[in-house]
């Protein structure tokens, strides 16, 4: 059996829905999943679909020709179409913290995110033991204002090498360049506190302790030119009082980062993620 995932955007217009699903039972597919959101604002159509085929005979590439040439070009559709079976590949780019890094290993060890991760990569070499105890490759690429651009391009080399499909930064303690963020647009996924703007610097949660603050969260976006503003994929907060340490705080903090982070990397790699003008449609 064979399984897709098809994903499209275009105006709203009348028919779409009926015109896609009766292009399915045409082709003998079987749908098991179907969403649909109208940005009333934007006037843009959003679906995702799951379609099984039970044919020896189904070849996705002559399918996607079929759809472009039937529906694709009638519509003007934006449009994805992906093979279920297929497990995306994901790098990790990681810096000295670890919690992401163990969550995330942890997770895809036992089986619970759909996606391979051929490599690790890190500006220092703090965390390799825990690469080589779960047997993923470890690339340690330093990174200084001198070295950026060649460290960047070692960085692309590989990333083209294991024809990685999208990057997590799970920590990673180094502003992306647009060098990078062109090659992987909406493609590259960020974690961080949630007190930006209002707390930045080095200790967010020692100014935010200070201002007595009642809840602190966690956000996970895409990378974009626009440092921390890109479109948001998850985020989670959870209530705190006087009676918390910074170091609670701290601790509070990193397992959202870590829930938030994973719940991300899920919704990305099981293609539930839309994006547009800088905004995400999450699909259930």
């Amino acid at each position: 059996m064979n399984k897709i995932t098809l994903l499209i955007h275009c105006k709203d217009q009348p028919n779409i829905i009926a015109s896609v699903t009766n292009f399915m039972a045409k082709n003998n597919g079987n749908i098991v999943y179907i969403d649909q959101h109208v940005d009333r604002e934007q006037d843009i159509f959003f679906m995702r679909l799951e379609c099984e085929f039970i044919s020896d005979s189904f070849a996705i590439e002559e399918f996607k020709g079929l759809f472009s040439k039937s529906l694709a070009e009638k519509f003007n559709l934006k449009w994805r179409i992906y093979s279920a079976e297929r497990k995306p590949k994901m790098a990790l780019f990681v810096s000295k913290y670890d919690h992401c890094l163990y969550d995330i290993l942890g997770r895809y060890n036992s089986g619970e995110l759909f996606l391979e991760i051929p490599f690790i990569l890190s500006n220092h070499d703090d965390l390799r033991p825990i690469a080589e105890s779960f047997n993923i490759p470890y690339y340690h690429v330093p990174v200084t204002k001198d070295n950026k651009h060649s460290a960047e391009q070692k960085q692309l080399e590989l990333l083209e090498q294991y024809n990685i499909d999208f990057i997590v930064l799970a920590r990673y303690m180094q502003i992306v360049s647009n060098f990078l963020i062109d090659k992987f647009p909406n493609k590259i996924i960020n974690i961080h506190h949630s007190f930006l703007p209002a707390f930045v610097g080095a200790k967010p949660y020692h100014s935010a302790y200070k201002r007595g603050v009642k809840i602190i969260g966690a956000t996970s976006h895409y990378i974009t030119e626009e440092l921390d503003a890109g479109p948001i994929i998850e985020q989670d907060v959870t209530h705190v009082s006087h009676t918390h340490s910074i170091d609670d705080l701290i601790a509070k903090g990193r397992d959202l980062e870590k829930i938030v982070l994973s719940n991300a990397i899920k919704l990305h790699a099981n293609r539930k993620v839309m994006v547009f003008n800088n905004k995400t449609v999450i699909f259930s």
